[in-house]
């Protein structure tokens, strides 16, 4: 773990996590200000580090990093001072597994480089799956690596691309590379925004005043009042100057396969996804999910934050009165000092403490989003029994987790998710529940508006994590020996 970062709390590190928001803005005073707020606005895909790059006609370029969260940050005056212009981009980073205790100020983005035609930064939310073998070849070509970030690739192919202008060479250098990407890019005049052929990570594009903005969520342009204008297309290139937005494609075309995790967990639920809310499918997700898996009981309670909307849908088509059981400490963030051992083992009470009034001799219905390792779900579950609960029966608002992601989301090995190693029954008598149900894929397809659910034959979105069937083959994986699951 960073030396800059407290320890994670262990109900946060039961679960998956975004690695990465991005932030655009060009056209408007002092653009650096609102790419602040727009980071804040997406501090839950990265929490441990953010950094803005900015340019000014007589100043040139400037930039910031930080550790810790952009309102402990990038709302000095004394900094934001510092990041003039009217062109600014931004990043907020979670770091992946294999990087904790690695952690440095060089691997905190936006990155920027000096070329011939004059400089550029680059911030990416995504993961370039054949990062290694790109940097292997690049260091034997002579280029010298400034961080462990598998986007500064995208740096070092913009600077020996031969093409004439930076937006020219980016997608010369994007062409290189597999995976997942969303990209916003800046150089002195232009802001660049870029999707890979799948779309598996978002982008959108925004309007605020005279200036246009790109951003990873909907939710970030409703806080600096900025009118969301579309989504960024799967494969689309967006370059923006004073003269307006130019669209260009330089991928073949590809079927969208937007990652379905997103209306899940990752998203903030006041984000428009596709059309939809964010918070809608969510409520739709806890609706399929109780037409699946019934139970008699007395109360359905979210595990909260994120399986509240859920739980919302379960209570409405079920009949079953929905109730605050667990009640979460908002002032109990990462920054808390946990000074002993004995404070540390408390665990998830830290955070979560059960409405024991409400709870005692009932029996519970507990939604939650997700079972990653399990070891918070059997500590809620605990608490709920001691609490005096009757019988608790736990509903995942997602399908067993059971493969890691190696398109931006931190996910532990496959060996240590609890669904590659157990079956639904295993996982109940583990957890030591009553009951436990996750919602089907073809259930989670339907809320997130496909009626005919999965169509196994051509599925919509990537659903990896679930299924198992990767849509980019991570090369430098399966070079490690990760074996990809076999056709059908």
């Amino acid at each position: 773990m960073s030396k800059h970062m407290p320890p994670a709390h262990p109900f946060d590190d039961d679960k998956l996590k975004e690695e990465c928001g991005v932030f655009g803005v060009i056209g408007v005073t002092d653009a650096a200000n609102f790419v602040a707020l727009g980071l804040h606005a997406l501090q839950h895909r990265g929490q441990e580090a953010g950094g803005i790059v900015c340019h000014h006609p007589d100043h040139g370029f400037n930039s910031a990093r930080r550790f810790g969260y952009v309102r402990d940050n990038f709302t000095k005056q004394s900094l934001m001072e510092t990041l003039p212009g009217p062109l600014a981009i931004g990043h907020v980073r979670y770091s992946t597994a294999g990087s904790k205790g690695q952690t440095a100020i060089r691997d905190v983005q936006p990155f920027f480089g000096e070329f011939a035609m004059g400089g550029a930064a680059i911030a990416h939310n995504g993961n370039i799956t054949n990062a290694e073998a790109l940097r292997k070849e690049l260091i034997e070509r002579g280029s010298i690596f400034q961080s462990t970030s598998d986007s500064e690739c995208i740096i070092h192919l913009m600077a020996r691309s031969l093409q004439r202008t930076i937006p020219e060479r980016m997608e010369d250098a994007l062409r290189r590379v597999e995976g997942a990407f969303s990209v916003v890019a800046m150089t002195r005049t232009k802001l660049i925004g870029v999707r890979d052929p799948l779309g598996v990570r978002p982008l959108v594009l925004g309007q605020v005043a005279d200036g246009w903005v790109l951003s990873s969520e909907t939710c970030a342009l409703d806080i600096i009042g900025a009118r969301f204008v579309r989504e960024v297309e799967p494969g689309e290139m967006v370059v923006i100057t004073d003269k307006g937005v130019e669209s260009h494609y330089p991928f073949r075309r590809q079927k969208s396969r937007f990652c379905i995790f997103e209306h899940v967990y990752f998203s903030r639920p006041d984000s428009i996804i596709g059309g939809r809310s964010v918070y809608e499918t969510r409520r739709q997700i806890g609706v399929e999910l109780a037409k699946e898996s019934h139970v008699d009981a007395d109360l359905v309670c979210p595990v909260p934050d994120s399986g509240t909307p859920a739980a919302i849908g379960f209570s409405q088509q079920s009949g079953i009165p929905y109730a605050m059981g667990i009640i979460r400490n908002q002032y109990m963030g990462r920054t808390f000092i946990e000074p002993t051992e004995q404070i540390r083992n408390m665990g998830v009470r830290l955070k979560l403490n059960v409405n024991r009034a409400l709870i005692e001799g009932k029996r519970v219905i507990l939604v939650d989003d997700s079972v990653v390792r399990g070891t918070t779900s059997r500590k809620i579950k605990e608490m709920i029994l001691d609490a005096g609960a009757a019988e608790v029966h736990f509903r995942i608002a997602s399908p067993p987790t059971a493969w890691p992601c190696f398109y931006g989301v931190d996910t532990p090995q496959r060996e240590k998710l609890l669904a590659a190693t157990m079956s639904e029954d295993e996982m109940r008598e583990h957890l030591a529940v009553d009951s436990l149900k996750f919602i089907s894929l073809d259930g989670l397809y339907r809320a997130v508006g496909e009626a005919d659910g999965r169509k196994n034959d051509c599925p919509q979105y990537c659903d990896a994590c679930f299924s198992g069937e990767y849509p980019v083959v991570p090369s430098d994986m399966v070079e490690k020996g990760f074996e990809i699951k076999a056709a059908e």
